[in-house]
């Protein structure tokens, strides 16, 4: 008896993440009906051409771009997904852009699983719709298994800077207060207590959010705020420093106004790790003139990620970019620049 060939049709449904879906064939039009398009769909992407033709207001426009490549890509109070988005949008806000439109580059490893890659995609969309802002372009390219961890997205993000703003690390001026708009050390604990196996008695989360509403309710009110960042690698002692050295100013903070959750604080002591120098991505640092101090507390403790905002400190024009902390013994100490990398990976 003869047996006629028959030709094995292929296999087009898979719960990981195989090479074939980074090729641009039938496997990659797969993963982006099946994953991609059903969460981040909008006019812009649903044409899925090589790029997205934007309409922007006249005007400056602001543009940023950042990788992320946190681990594990799931952490207490948030996935790298929503890491992604909040990031981008929170760099364009600090800098007084009104965030509008992001692209969104993937980079999967061989064999990563599809369920996983879904519910990172949702988060995006979700991260999206809170922040006001679309994903308008993207890419995925896949690596074999061991080349990468799991999976790392890149962000691009374009905004249209507000009229009249020109907030820059610049612009600090003796007499300047300093603002924090709540505790330090959150995201970069979460994401070192999951990955080191840590138990503490309530469960250290990630601060990770937008700010873009909170801050445009800020220069709404106060347009003169001088400057303004989200103190994320290197925390808030870089920032600072950053601020001090980039103004030719001094900065001098009091340790006890600086807000620090018991379990964060705890948690830095077991490591031997200053707080102060521990990523966050939901917080905001900023220089104002002091007349104005009172006023953009009382609408950042308004929003959620801004209800512990604290003056911490002020700009003077001693020891010009240097940043000295009066501790809680009534002592004085630099708080200098973080030497090497005390947390990798964590975003």
């Amino acid at each position: 008896m003869t047996i006629a060939p028959v030709c094995p049709a292929p296999i087009l449904q898979h719960e990981t993440v195989q090479m074939a879906h980074g090729a641009g064939g039938r496997l990659s039009q797969t993963l982006m009906q099946r994953v991609f398009m059903p969460h981040l769909h909008n006019p812009f992407l649903d044409l899925l051409d090589d790029q997205a033709k934007l309409e922007l207001p006249g005007g400056r426009t602001a543009f940023t771009t950042d990788t992320y490549v946190v681990s594990p890509v799931f952490f207490p109070g948030g996935n790298i997904g929503e890491l992604a988005v909040n990031g981008t949008v929170n760099d364009l806000a600090v800098g007084g852009a009104n965030p509008m439109y992001l692209s969104a580059g993937f980079v999967l490893e061989e064999g990563f699983s599809l369920v996983e890659l879904e519910t990172i995609v949702k988060s995006m969309a979700d991260a999206a719709r809170k922040a006001g802002v679309m994903i308008v372009t993207g890419d995925t390219k896949v690596v074999g298994k061991g080349q990468c961890d799991k999976i790392f997205i890149n962000t691009s993000g374009v905004g249209t800077v507000r009229e009249g703003t020109t907030l820059s690390c610049r612009n600090l001026k003796p007499g300047d207060s300093i603002i924090l708009s709540g505790t330090v050390g959150d995201h970069g604990m979460a994401i070192m207590t999951s990955r080191e196996g840590l138990s503490f008695q309530s469960k250290i989360a990630s601060d990770c959010a937008a700010l873009n509403s909170m801050i445009l309710a800020v220069l709404d009110v106060v347009p003169a705020v001088h400057a303004m960042r989200d103190p994320t690698r290197g925390g808030v002692a870089a920032t600072l420093n950053e601020l001090a050295g980039s103004s030719s100013v001094g900065i001098e903070i009091d340790e006890t106004t600086i807000p620090v959750k018991p379990d964060v604080r705890g948690a830095c002591e077991l490591l031997g790790i200053d707080p102060l120098h521990v990523a966050n991505e939901g917080k905001l640092v900023l220089a104002v003139a002091s007349e104005d101090a009172g006023t953009v507390v009382d609408i950042l403790r308004s929003f959620e990620p801004g209800r512990d905002a604290v003056i911490i400190g002020s700009v003077v024009n001693d020891h010009p970019g240097m940043v000295v902390m009066r501790t809680a013994f009534g002592s004085r100490r630099i708080i200098d620049l973080p030497l090497g990398e005390q947390l990798p990976r964590i975003c």
